[in-house]
């Protein structure tokens, strides 16, 4: 850092993209992606705590990964939506901080429920019997007491670590939210270090838990092949292949963008890659766990039955009694 360079107040956002007919595109896209995901995960959510058929450790996971998604994707849209609107593609420096943070932690807690989620399935179909009682509530608060605080703790040494290096004169972050690698090529010192912390985090997080879910599908497949009838198998499956694919998108995407050293790096390829972790599966998740699941179909239309007919009820026409 030469001393004449200046320290940056604040960033600026490029985005997607800098063509304005297709940042209005952007904009209609993103904005059906945000409700269609915030819609999706709430829904998810409010059925995870409210129906009495979805008490099971399987739901309150899938509700704490559809609170995640929704923090996830809140952290990130609202703020690119805004620039569309108001042409301001500028973020205060600690506002970048914030975004930073509060992208990271539910980010880190997800990698590590989705391998929670995958033990939790082999537990399911290797010893349903012994099931409630080794997967019991207690052990699910706790299990998201502590990947919440390695989340924390993973997403405060990220934010420190980027934000204790300087940044001079070039604030323009070739990406759409402030993310960690695209910030790191504006420094203006060395980021070894960094770069050390951001491999070792994506080794343990990444792949790590990536391999340790392999490890329990490897058991899964094992125990179902044992399984005798043909629709046993198919039932057995079922409930692991929608968090194969969402396994397959999130840790493919984040293991792309963090494991890579700074100078092979390629941001409008990132950018991409990017939205996958951060904004397409978080919509997808709630969809492909919905349209897979019997069992949130009827706990929705539970809900749903709950609340509407009392409603249309009041106001529908006396019957005719013809005896």
């Amino acid at each position: 850092m030469n001393s004449n360079d200046s320290l940056v107040s604040e960033f600026i956002i490029l985005g997607l993209s800098t063509d304005k007919e297709l940042e209005t595109f952007l904009f209609i896209l993103f904005l059906i992606i945000y409700i269609v995901a915030l819609t999706g995960n709430v829904t998810i959510l409010i059925l995870s705590i409210t129906d009495p058929g979805l008490k099971t450790p399987m739901y309150f996971f899938l509700g704490l990964l559809s609170f995640l998604d929704i923090w996830c994707t809140s952290a990130t849209l609202p703020k690119m939506l805004s620039s569309y609107v108001t042409q301001s593609k500028v973020i205060s420096y600690y506002g970048c901080v914030a975004q930073l943070f509060f992208f990271t932690w539910p980010m880190g807690v997800e990698l590590l429920l989705l391998t929670v989620m995958a033990y939790d399935r082999f537990v399911a179909i290797r010893n349903p019997l012994r099931y409630a009682s080794i997967i019991n509530r207690r052990v699910c608060v706790n299990i998201a007491i502590i990947i919440s605080i390695i989340g924390s703790l993973n997403s405060v040494t990220h934010t420190y670590c980027t934000f204790r290096l300087p940044y001079c004169n070039d604030n323009k972050i070739n990406h759409f939210f402030c993310e960690i690698m695209p910030l790191l090529k504006l420094a203006c010192a060395d980021t070894y270090i960094n770069e050390i912390v951001v491999f070792t985090a994506d080794f343990i997080l990444g792949i790590c838990c990536f391999l340790l879910t392999c490890v329990s599908y490897a058991f899964i497949f094992n125990t179902i092949l044992k399984i005798r009838t043909a629709e046993g198998k198919r039932k057995a499956f079922s409930t692991c292949a929608s968090h194969i694919v969402i396994v397959s998108l999130y840790y493919g995407a984040v293991i792309f963008t963090y494991i890579r050293p700074r100078s092979s790096l390629s941001l409008e390829k990132d950018k991409i890659v990017s939205a996958l972790y951060a904004v397409i599966t978080p919509t997808l998740n709630p969809i492909i766990y919905s349209l897979r699941n019997k069992e949130v179909k009827e706990a929705f239309l539970r809900v749903f039955k709950r609340l509407v007919p009392h409603r249309f009820q009041k106001n529908a026409p006396p019957r005719l009694r013809l005896f």
